[in-house]
């Protein structure tokens, strides 16, 4: 059912509503993790939530169309390129954008699991631990000397060369596993993708479990629990351990840790919304801010950081925003806490169009209120 109240608060949590982040790294390291296997859409829902810098028109960032960006998306492009914040597949066998101290211990803690899933399918690809050693070879020798890293595509003609057959998922999975492991990560931008880049020499050191908890794998859970329900909450131990897929034992048992730090609802324990200190004066203290319209890319957190998508949006709705259960997002319209309908951008470059499709007719304020947002919308690509 849907829970506008519920989803204000998350809306402010997260800095939707406020955009209080300096920085794309401040925005995904608050958020922990931030689903991003849409990379134009990820760099919109990180950009969504920094501090408004500018001209909300594109402005000359360097990459992109004729080197225009929108400001947003340059300070990501920019942070992808000094290294601050890469993608990686830190959990879920999902790619994720993550401030990059954080992916190594992230990837360590998590991704065991999904990594040991994909390990059973590989056989049905038709591969083998041989071809992966030597996939992972010709990826370390050719990254080596590109200090910038090597495009997906060039990387996948290498494997092509020395008869590794990426086509057919195999390229995906080989590339994916090497960096579920500890061997690569999506590092600098290159104008339409990240580059492949090797993982010990771009991320910082010091960021192992071993290095950054003391090999306390136990206190990582803490401060992953604690990430969580600090930008996430209000939420549940049990929406922490779908997020991460970790036992819910283990959560169960970092919680006590941290409860003391964190203000609930006074629900039974397993389904006891916990949030950050103050959220309901922060919420106040947003006023009708919290009612605004937004247009929000597929695979935003509000929509993807939780099971209970039905908070947002009645259930005979779902279908319109995840069209054939199929895992493919389109993008919400969100307004007074709630998911009102779809918009998508027609027409081509220098020539773009709103189109919006409310699962009931929009209020020709709302409409105007969307014109207002896809005009300073922060699209990736032109």
């Amino acid at each position: 059912m849907p829970d506008p109240q519920l989803v204000r608060r998350r809306l402010v949590a997260q800095g939707l509503v406020t955009r209080p982040f300096a920085t794309p790294h401040d925005v995904v390291a608050h958020l922990g993790a931030m689903q991003g296997q849409d990379l134009p859409g990820v760099m919109a829902s990180i950009a969504l939530r920094l501090e408004p810098e500018g001209d909300p028109e594109r402005t000359t960032g360097g990459h992109g169309e004729a080197g225009r960006l929108h400001p947003g998306i340059r300070r990501v492009v920019e942070a992808f390129d000094d290294g601050s914040i890469v993608r990686g597949y830190p959990m879920r066998g999902t790619v994720f954008a993550v401030a990059a101290e954080d992916l190594r211990w992230m990837t360590e803690l998590c991704a065991g699991g999904p990594v040991r899933a994909q390990i059973a399918r590989r056989s049905a690809l038709g591969l083998d631990d041989d071809q992966v050693t030597r996939a992972r070879g010709i990826l370390e020798n050719a990254a080596a000397g590109a200090p910038r890293g090597i495009a997906r595509p060039e990387l996948f003609a290498l494997w092509e060369r020395a008869g590794l057959a990426p086509a057919g998922g195999r390229g995906y999975h080989l590339l994916s596993h090497l960096i579920a492991t500890g061997v690569a990560v999506y590092g600098p931008w290159t104008g339409t993708a990240n580059a492949v880049v090797l993982a010990e020499t771009w991320l910082p050191a010091g960021t192992s479990i071993a290095e950054r908890f003391g090999g306390d794998a136990d206190a990582a859970v803490v401060e992953l629990l604690r990430r969580f329900l600090t930008s996430h909450g209000p939420a549940t131990v049990r929406d922490v351990a779908w997020w991460t897929k970790l036992p819910l034992t283990r959560i169960r048992r970092a919680l006590v840790v941290i409860e003391g730090e964190l203000e609930h609802d006074g629900a039974e324990p397993d389904v006891r919304r916990y949030e950050r200190p103050g959220l309901a004066a922060e919420v106040a203290a947003a006023g009708g801010a919290v009612d605004d319209l937004h247009l929000l890319p597929g695979f935003d957190e509000i929509v993807l950081g939780q099971p209970d998508r039905m908070a947002l949006l009645p259930e005979e709705h779902h279908a319109r925003l995840l069209p054939g259960n199929n895992g493919i997002f389109l993008r919400p319209i969100l307004r007074r806490g709630r998911i009102v309908g779809i918009w998508s951008r027609a027409g081509r470059p220098g020539c773009r169009m709103l189109e919006l499709s409310g699962f009931a007719p929009l209020p020709a304020v709302a409409e105007r209120d969307a014109a207002r947002a896809f005009a300073r919308f922060p699209f990736a690509t032109p």
